[in-house]
């Protein structure tokens, strides 16, 4: 026991000794102080690094954004057309949009009868049943680029849209927006009034909608997307395509039917040249063949004379 104890004695007055020392706490402080700052640089180092990742990235989104300049918002709703009528179940359509697929009835009825000359209607024209006047509002959202009176269509207010797309608004009584104004969709525009080039029709709005200046039937994308117009442009594209490849395959069929008939008629005439030719060659034969006979007979009765004379 005695000896444990002086054992431990001993090992404490070694460690009262060391720490006795003047050098030991100033080290213990310098190191822990070195320990403290290398962590510091340390997270400086890393936060710095986060920090230009963080900035690389943004960059490269911005860049990708300039590049990309048909991008479009995820979150932006995609509004559906709507009749230009603040109440659309009061109004009829009187007068619908001339389509050339449609039977002769519909065509007559989609005329417009004008200075002793009929012309095809470009939209469709929206009235009440007791002829009254009613608000005529926004169609799409947009921005108003036309809103003036003309001396024979009315007030003619025109809204741009995005993607080349122009809804028009004509036979206004007047209009209540000016060109450059932002709309909302459903937005009152002006007034449905009359206009000369339409009398019969009454107090009437004419509604078009217009891609890329081409006029569109209105009747076919009520109540559907915007993107539907795309959507049905594309198709038109992709049938015109494939009928103008039918047609070029069948201009070829025609050419190389054209050039075997070409090549026949050819072969018919050298046949034909070669006949004339064999024709013309018989009758000298015949006369060359008859001449000989006919010398031949002459000499036969020299020779008899000559037995005879002997």
């Amino acid at each position: 026991m005695r000896e444990e104890e002086k054992k431990r004695t001993s090992q404490n007055t070694k460690f009262q000794q060391f720490f006795r020392k003047r050098w030991v706490f100033p080290a213990i402080y310098l190191m822990s102080a070195a320990v403290i700052l290398t962590a510091v640089l340390w997270y400086q180092n890393i936060s710095n690094d986060v920090a230009e990742d963080l900035k690389n990235q943004q960059n490269e989104q911005g860049e990708s954004a300039m590049k990309d300049p048909e991008a479009v918002e995820v979150n932006s709703a995609v509004e559906n057309f709507k009749m230009p009528a603040l109440d659309p179940d009061a109004v009829n359509v009187v007068k619908k949009f001339y389509d050339p697929n449609a039977t002769a009835e519909e065509q007559e009825a989609a005329l417009v009868s004008y200075e002793n000359s009929y012309r095809m209607n470009k939209g469709i024209d929206l009235a009440r049943e007791d002829q009254k006047e009613f608000d005529v509002v926004a169609s799409l959202s947009g921005t108003v680029t036309k809103a003036e009176k003309d001396p024979i269509l009315g007030y003619v207010v025109e809204i741009d849209h995005e993607n080349d797309l122009t809804t028009v608004y004509q036979s206004l009584s007047a209009a209540t927006v000016k060109a450059g104004d932002k709309v909302e969709q459903s937005q009152p525009i002006g007034k449905a009034g009359k206009s000369l080039y339409n009398e019969e029709d009454g107090v009437h709005v004419h509604f078009e909608i217009r891609q890329d200046g081409v006029a569109l039937n209105p009747l076919t994308f009520m109540d559907k997307p915007v993107t539907s117009i795309n959507e049905a442009t594309q198709e038109n594209a992709e049938e015109e395509a494939t009928e103008e490849e039918t047609t070029d395959e069948a201009t070829e069929e025609d050419a190389t039917e054209e050039e075997s008939s070409t090549e026949k008629e050819s072969t018919t005439e050298e046949e034909t040249d070669k006949d004339s030719d064999s024709t013309e060659d018989a009758p000298e034969s015949k006369d060359e063949e008859a001449e000989t006979e006919g010398s031949e007979q002459s000499n036969e009765p020299e020779a008899s004379n000559q037995t005879l004379n002997s």
